[in-house]
């Protein structure tokens, strides 16, 4: 069972994508005396990887309806 639902993921996705445009545009800037430092590229792609992976998870219960199916055998030698 896929521990975070198809929607979820897809919002979580999306979120991480845009993080990544935004850090692709400036990772930092300088306005007068504030600044902003966005978070490190190598995390957020991390984290689109992880979204991915459990997106896929979800969508796979959606189609096969979340049944694992595992088949015991014995092998022989004859």
């Amino acid at each position: 069972m896929a521990i975070f639902s198809k929607k979820l993921c897809e919002q979580k996705l999306r979120t991480w994508l845009e993080a990544e445009d935004a850090i692709a545009t400036g990772q930092r800037y300088q306005i007068e005396d504030r600044s902003l430092t966005r978070a490190d590229l190598h995390e957020v792609r991390k984290e689109i990887e992880f979204w991915t992976g459990q997106l896929a998870a979800a969508e796979n219960e959606e189609k096969y309806g979340g049944r694992n199916r595992m088949f015991r055998f014995v092998p022989r030698d004859l």
